[in-house]
């Protein structure tokens, strides 16, 4: 068929003049004029290529193209003519903006279709593509962790076998009903070893030792006893059957863990073996101050509660408007404090001794607690009073609506992000059961089976990720389609 088409003649030294030259692309539909002293700005681009190319050949231009008309010299390109429209700004502005509602991922695919370098993507698109990069690399990740869940190892020995069902089973309670109990039974002891940490000061429930001073209940100290045996022999459970030592003990969540189990242990050896080294009087003040740091036991609570977790999160994410509203606070502090001091330098019965003792007026002030304990007595200092009233609460304001967004976004993004990869593992499912032959109605609900099933049907579901969402986050290039990249 392509002998039946007609070529308009090359000039007799065998090229082409494209000083110029006018081309018409055509992508997607849709229809632009270029030329090519435009095009020559960026001489590796594909529609530069595309200019240069047309003495060479068709068989050049047509590896360039999807199709070309020879009579209107028209390149027809099968690609999104949305994400053209902006790419082509290059050869007219020098930089390339990604315009809302097309998919980060997919304009990058794109640029690179085009040949058109990243680094002229201005920067506000380029933070989007890199948030979009990660959210698929957090998908990529967890899509994996559930495949390793399901994956079964034959090379594998009875002893990591037993250490992946245990990791599993402490750290993953909706993997099974046991360890769905489990979880639920640690959340109590951690709330009962709060409440017994609490109802212990309480007087009345408080007995004499031998030297006649208040301590804990005997029922009570047999409570936290058991308290800390659960704590222990969880943590050494998870530690025993953890992937990654090193990353188990550095993590945030786990070095809480240790720090609310090793004041007891402490205690006990100060208790027994102190009172040989040092005076009985250092050796109480020791455990007393161990003791007070079961208050970390409070912070194991977030390890079972998502919404703790995502508000650690958003306080992290906003470091920034943190810092802000303490300069804030700190500049309105100094400065209010010395106007109180020096406003209530002409009373007698003053209260404001001194610069550094208003600092303590001026906070409670700002953050509307007003204790009483402290206040200004003359008019000039009852202005300053509400002046400084009314600049903490605005100064208090400010960064809250941030704050509030910050974590109002990433609880979406969890959200979100969970939701893709179940339609993620869903499409693997999908590809597994059309490498059988069968229709999808028909095969065995590999993920409902939680890693029960044959083996074999879970390294075929491992296999079906290569074609998917793991193989795009490799260094090869591949095109996805709008809805598996924007997921």
């Amino acid at each position: 068929m392509a002998d039946d088409i007609s070529f308009p003649d090359l000039d007799s030294d065998g090229s082409e003049n494209n000083e110029g030259t006018e081309i018409i692309v055509n992508v997607g539909g849709v229809k632009q004029v270029l030329y090519s002293d435009h095009l020559s700005q960026y001489p590796n681009t594909r529609l530069t290529e595309l200019v240069n190319c047309l003495p060479g050949g068709y068989d050049i231009i047509f590896s360039l193209c999807d199709d070309y008309d020879p009579g209107k010299r028209e390149f027809y390109f099968d690609r999104d003519p949305d994400a053209f429209k902006c790419i082509v700004d290059v050869y007219y502005f020098g930089e390339v903006h990604m315009k809302k509602g097309i998919c980060p991922i997919c304009f990058k695919n794109e640029m690179e279709f085009w040949k058109v370098d990243l680094k002229f993507l201005d920067d506000c698109c380029k933070t989007h593509l890199s948030e979009k990069k990660e959210e698929l690399e957090e998908i990529a990740h967890r899509v994996q962790l559930i495949l390793d869940d399901l994956g079964v190892d034959s090379s594998e020995n009875r002893w990591k076998k037993c250490q992946k069902c245990i990791w599993k089973f402490m750290e993953k309670p909706e993997s099974s009903y046991p360890a769905r109990v489990t979880a639920v039974l640690s959340f109590l002891f951690i709330l009962t070893s709060s409440v017994v940490m609490c109802v212990g000061t309480i007087p009345e429930l408080q007995v004499l030792d031998s030297e006649g001073k208040a301590v804990e209940h005997p029922v009570l100290d047999k409570i936290e006893t058991a308290c800390i045996g659960w704590f222990t022999l969880e943590y050494v459970l998870r530690l025993i059957s953890s992937p990654n030592k090193l990353h188990f003990a550095l993590s945030f969540m786990n070095i809480i863990d240790i720090a609310a189990i090793l004041p007891f242990y402490a205690s006990l050896i100060l208790t027994h073996l102190g009172a040989r080294l040092m005076e009985l009087t250092n050796v109480q003040q020791a455990v007393q101050a161990l003791r007070i740091m079961r208050i970390a036991r409070i912070f194991k609570l977030a390890r079972h509660s998502s919404g703790l977790q995502t508000l650690t999160y958003a306080l992290k994410r906003s470091f920034k408007e943190l810092g802000l509203l303490l300069m804030y606070l700190a500049v309105g502090i100094f400065v209010f404090s010395a106007l109180g001091y020096t406003m209530e330098q002409s009373h007698p019965e003053t209260l404001f001794k001194s610069i550094p003792q208003s600092f303590w007026w001026a906070i409670i002030t700002m953050t509307t607690v007003g204790y009483g304990d402290i206040y200004p007595k003359t008019t000039l200092g009852k202005l300053n009073a509400a002046i400084s009233f009314l600049c903490g609460v605005i100064a208090i304001a400010l960064p809250i609506h941030p704050i509030i967004n910050n974590f109002v976004r990433y609880y979406n993004k969890q959200r979100v992000l969970e939701t893709a990869a179940k339609h993620e593992l869903e499409l693997m499912e999908l590809n597994a059961g059309d490498r059988k032959g069968g229709s999808p109605e028909d095969e065995t609900p590999y993920l409902s089976q939680k890693g029960k099933g044959d083996p074999q049907q879970s390294s075929q579901l491992k296999a079906s990720i290569s074609d998917t969402l793991i193989h795009f986050l490799s260094d090869e290039k591949h095109h996805r389609t709008r809805l598996q990249s924007c997921k």
